[in-house]
């Protein structure tokens, strides 16, 4: 596997997304695995994928755990819905998954600020047989609206996520316009300006969007960055994507955002060696 070469006094700046990696280990020992690897940085999907509104003590034990780590929590999902699983977010689903993410909205806010963390990841949701499309994207640009502005409460950004269609067929935000669209309504609506694009290479590639073209058009309203080769979703290197050309194309446009490592790997550990050790730690 090919090492990265990555810059000293650049801006790329890595994080280890816990929810894919290490999930071999208890959630609250993921935060010093990342650190034994010298990552200093790292994101979660909402960790609880049972609740919405989980205990304080469970909140407060993770906040421990990534302190005693010495990691910094850089990103972090609303309440989503069985991800891993079948759904793809909340913000859009008629009833008691809507009702979740409203309950949950203030509590993730909140987290976020108590860790530091500045950027707040809405997954849209899936498609809902027998329900109006409309009907979904009036429900979701409500709480959309009220995710930005609680994100803001606590300075961070709302970011709104493109999956892939093969992998999440449900799912209506499968390109980077339909995504850049949301993002704009969200900053209508709200004058707020919080909403961001989070790019995932991965997602786009899969839907065979030219990914050059559109960091070349959307880099200024990206938020934060996801990256995994293709095909298979691996470490970079073990796929066929020109993720460090990619990543240098980011780099010239401006963008000077995390990267987070979303991929899948047997072995996590081994899995970094593509990034020189030095390269890890946040700068």
């Amino acid at each position: 596997m090919a090492r990265f070469s990555v810059g000293a006094g650049t801006d790329q700046r890595f994080d280890v997304n816990l929810s894919i990696l290490f999930t071999e280990l208890p959630l609250l020992e993921r935060p010093a695995a990342a650190a034994a690897a010298r990552f200093t940085a790292v994101e979660l999907w909402w960790p609880w994928i049972d609740t919405a509104t989980p205990e304080q003590s469970e909140l407060d034990a993770l906040k421990k755990a990534l302190e005693d780590a010495g990691t910094q929590l850089v990103g972090l999902n609303f309440y989503a819905g069985q991800l891993p699983g079948p759904d793809r977010g909340a913000v859009s689903v008629p009833g008691e998954e809507s009702d979740r993410f409203k309950a949950n909205i203030d509590i993730a806010a909140d987290f976020a600020a108590s860790v530091g963390c500045k950027a707040l990841n809405a997954l849209y949701g899936n498609r809902v047989e027998g329900v109006d499309p409309e009907v979904q994207d009036a429900l979701a640009l409500e709480n959309l609206v009220l995710a930005a502005r609680a994100a803001d409460r606590v300075g961070a950004i709302l970011l709104i996520e493109t999956l892939n269609e093969p992998e999440s067929p449900l799912y209506p935000l499968v390109s980077a316009p339909s995504a850049i669209e949301v993002v704009d309504k969200v900053n209508e609506a709200t004058g707020l300006g919080n909403a961001k694009f989070l790019l995932d290479i991965y997602h786009l590639a899969m839907n065979g969007e030219d990914v050059s073209a559109v960091i070349a058009e959307y880099a200024a309203k990206t938020g934060h960055v996801q990256i995994a080769d293709m095909p298979g979703r691996g470490a970079p290197g073990t796929g066929e994507l020109p993720l460090e050309q990619l990543l240098d194309e980011l780099r010239k446009a401006g963008y000077d955002g995390w990267v987070g490592l979303e991929y899948k790997a047997a072995d996590a550990a081994a899995s970094f060696e593509w990034l020189a050790a030095e390269a890890r730690p946040a700068r």
